[in-house]
């Protein structure tokens, strides 16, 4: 039976494989998952409520279908092109988002299906225990849409793979495959598509049986490394919101939508 802890979070899909784990699901598969403004406004604030819930000791987060998430849709994006009440509102949640997860005392354990991007991408890799299938495929297209790497890019990337692959890949934009993500370091593991789901639940269960003073203590302490880095991460999330001000967000989109690479500006007064 359903918690009515999370019949308010409607967007996303929440169950219970196991005793004592939850597991929440992006369901939305007609549009690779892709998160509006609804469900993004949703994932950022269950995490409190995760925190709080006596019940639970783990949780998994998935997608339904081929993707993980594909980030945020255009419906959300273009919202907030010029829009400063809307990029105000974005960047508070998105900041949240970050910082919710980070503080959660649950450990979360992904399970990357295919593409994962953007709002999706931030549970996906900021997750305590990350497995992504062979079909996985991260990518930070922020460049790509003509703002700057934000979500939570400079926090985590860094720190995970290094500075130069970080580099490398989030001004590229170029994805890396689950196999190429495992052996650089930004996800804890890579295994078969067929056992993705599996694995994850092995994991959660045998963190849900643990000691939980323990594991909760371990995540705190570790992820210090994270909260040190808040400037670090502030810094980047705001210059993401300043970009949505620019004009090379809207050539970014309309290239997206129009399937071409896109024309941008090559000059710039920074």
């Amino acid at each position: 039976m359903m918690s009515d802890r999370y019949a308010k979070y409607d967007k996303l899909k929440f169950d219970y494989p196991a005793e004592r784990v939850l597991r929440i699901t992006f369901d939305r598969p007609e549009t690779f998952n892709s998160v509006d403004a609804e469900t993004h406004t949703q994932m950022t604030d269950m995490w409190i409520d995760i925190d709080r819930d006596p019940d639970i000791n783990a949780v998994i987060v998935t997608g339904a279908g081929k993707a993980f998430s594909a980030g945020g849709d255009f419906s959300l994006i273009e919202s907030m092109i010029g829009n400063s009440h809307e990029i105000m509102k974005t960047w508070k949640e998105a900041r949240n988002l970050v910082y919710n997860i980070i503080n959660c005392n649950k450990p979360i354990i992904s399970a990357i299906n295919g593409p994962a991007a953007g709002a999706g991408l931030v549970v996906g890799i900021l997750a305590d225990v990350s497995i992504a299938g062979k079909k996985a495929k991260i990518v930070d297209g922020h460049p790509r849409l003509g703002v700057a790497a934000g979500d939570v890019a400079a926090i985590i990337w860094p720190l995970l793979c290094g500075m130069a692959k970080a580099k490398y890949y989030l001004m590229t934009c170029k994805p890396v495959s689950g196999e190429e993500a495992d052996r650089i370091g930004l996800v804890s593991m890579c295994v078969e598509d067929d056992v993705l789901q599996q694995t994850a639940l092995d994991i959660a269960t045998e963190l849900a049986n643990g000691s939980q003073s323990a594991i909760r203590w371990t995540k705190y302490s570790l992820n210090n490394w994270l909260r040190q880095a808040g400037p670090i991460f502030d810094a980047s999330t705001a210059l993401e919101m300043l970009g949505f001000m620019s004009e090379d967000v809207k050539e970014g989109v309309l290239s997206h939508r129009e399937k071409r690479a896109p024309n941008f500006r090559k000059d710039c007064p920074i």
